[in-house]
């Protein structure tokens, strides 16, 4: 999220005590972690909302209307720490109205906010759904990575500016196996070859834009101090 001068954090996530349910638009993944990398690592507002809705719209083309459609609030977590403690959360049909709602408590708060700056290199889906939440509120979507170069270049460029992330999630056998490749910073797979090697074998995007793996990150230039894992379990 941009200001003049700030940046703010914000997540969609599932209810913990519920089953994980797969998502078209957020990753899951380690997301435990994400508070504490926006509130102590860049040291900006984080926001957050358990995610109510779910992949009703699989299409390209992505319409509000009906997936909005019969949202009823329901008693549940607030929508944000920096919002105070609502008792109310908007229940929507798909999950992408949940980051719209998300957002509306963003800018109550934070009026002067006016981007929303996501990462979306190669997927379609999830680009137009940011500008749709962003168009409804007035907000401009940034994505400074789309199809901004081939992904080799595009993750050398990542790494050679300081970005320091490691795997935490693998979904392409038989290329990354998790207890061998989980918790390896893209610097060792990318430079030690793996890969270039998973690529020329399967097509393997190396970005990770075919949902090959996903990321954490510990370390950028953004970040005010390093997040450190103390423990962690492959699963």
């Amino acid at each position: 999220l941009g200001e003049a001068t700030n940046v703010g954090g914000s997540d969609v996530i599932d209810d913990e005590e519920e089953e994980e349910e797969e998502s078209y638009m957020y990753q899951s993944a380690a997301s435990e972690a994400v508070e504490v990398q926006v509130k102590e690592c860049l040291g900006v507002p984080f926001y957050k909302r358990v995610r109510t809705g779910r992949s009703s719209q699989v299409g390209l083309v992505y319409d509000h209307h009906s997936a909005s459609s019969g949202s009823t609030p329901v008693e549940g977590e607030g929508d944000g720490e920096e919002a105070g403690d609502r008792d109310v959360v908007v229940a929507v049909k798909d999950e992408v109205e949940d980051l719209y709602h998300l957002l509306r408590t963003v800018l109550a708060d934070h009026p002067t906010v006016n981007a929303v700056c996501s990462g979306a290199i190669l997927s379609t889906y999830q680009r137009t759904r940011v500008e749709s939440v962003c168009s409804r509120l007035g907000l401009t979507s940034l994505s400074y990575l789309w199809r901004n170069r081939p992904q080799r270049s595009l993750l050398e460029c990542m790494l050679n500016d300081g970005i320091e992330a490691i795997l935490v999630k693998t979904a392409s056998p038989p290329g990354l196996i998790p207890r061998k490749h989980l918790g390896k910073t893209l610097g060792q797979l990318h430079y030690g070859g793996v890969f270039d090697k998973l690529h020329d074998m399967y097509d393997f995007h190396i970005c990770g834009e075919g949902g090959e793996y996903e990321t954490l990150v510990l370390d950028c230039p953004l970040f005010k101090r390093r997040l450190v894992l103390d423990e962690t379990e492959v699963v």
